[in-house]
């Protein structure tokens, strides 16, 4: 069974989905089942950082990618950033490109002191971090 928010990728064509809605089937693309991304937390032994990092000055919330700003190249790069609501009913979500900075701002968005903080990376996967763990 699937979860909400959960993301599914296509090892042949490279489709990324997102489950809205719960559901017991399993997820097709290309005839194939797809790949579900598994969260990863910890890049300690990674040459390049991918745990969204937290920081909270005022009202102002920051998500920034990595105690070592990721890169964002053409070839490698954090496909989006996102902040989830702990009932997961609210969700941010910054798309990027190669060249942007890896951050993504909150002060007008994220009225809840605790989220699950996310990002995609092209290449490494799915990333999160808890607000409340990791924030400064």
């Amino acid at each position: 069974m699937t979860e909400k928010l959960e993301l599914y990728k296509c090892n042949v064509c490279g489709n990324i989905v997102e489950v809205i809605h719960p559901g017991v089937g399993q997820l097709i693309c290309c005839s194939v089942p797809m790949e579900q991304l598994i969260e990863q937390h910890n890049d300690a032994a990674a040459q390049e950082k991918h745990v969204p990092i937290v920081t909270f000055e005022g009202e102002n919330k920051t998500i920034r990618v990595g105690s070592i700003p990721h890169p964002m190249e053409k070839e490698h790069y954090i496909v989006f950033i996102e902040a989830i609501s702990p009932d997961k009913k609210y969700l941010k979500r910054k798309y990027l490109c190669p060249g942007d900075e890896p951050k993504m701002d909150l002060k007008q968005c994220c009225n809840y002191e605790n989220f699950t903080a996310r990002e995609l990376c092209n290449i490494h996967g799915l990333w999160v971090s808890d607000s409340n763990k990791d924030s400064q």
